[in-house]
């Protein structure tokens, strides 16, 4: 038996999966906030953080929402995060009563940074795998630590053979 690549094990979301995720996130987080159960702002990790946080911040009637940029991948290879674009500091502050989203914690180096900008912030992922759950308050499925996900806005529909061959 040959060993697995990374990305061979593979969890497919597609972009109504990503949406009833998103909107289970959003029930979990409804009437969390510091300010009576309220959130202040959505902050969207860009660049997969802005799918989920746009859906979030619909059903939650969140109308201020900003982005924080951190790369930290090139494609499937992981590196320490940068962060190449803040949010607006008058708005996060601290983090009090800031939504922070994600599509993905992974190792959690990329919250870790995060984090250091916005202390007080709540953060939530749709989906958490173990080594970055402890940078996560709130996310709605774990996935083994060896799972690569494929992101709906990452795919395109092809046809593949089947597994049985002609």
């Amino acid at each position: 038996m040959s060993e697995r690549l990374p990305h061979e094990k593979g969890f497919h979301v597609s972009w109504d999966q990503i949406h009833r995720d998103a909107r289970a996130l959003a029930w979990r987080l409804d009437g969390k906030g510091p300010d009576n159960g309220q959130w202040k702002a959505v902050v969207a990790i860009t660049r997969g953080g802005m799918a989920p946080a746009m859906i979030v911040a619909r059903e939650l009637d969140i109308r201020t929402v900003d982005t924080i940029s951190v790369k930290s991948y090139d494609h499937q290879s992981q590196s320490e995060p940068k962060i190449i674009k803040s949010p607006n500091n008058d708005l996060i502050g601290d983090g009090t009563g800031i939504l922070i989203i994600d599509d993905l914690v992974d190792t959690g180096k990329t919250l870790e940074a995060v984090r250091s900008l916005m202390p007080k912030a709540h953060v939530a992922t749709v989906y958490a795998k173990p080594l970055g759950r402890s940078q996560v308050e709130t996310f709605i499925t774990e996935v083994s630590q060896d799972t690569w996900i494929f992101f709906p806005w990452d795919m395109a529909l092809q046809y593949v053979e089947p597994y049985r061959g002609q």
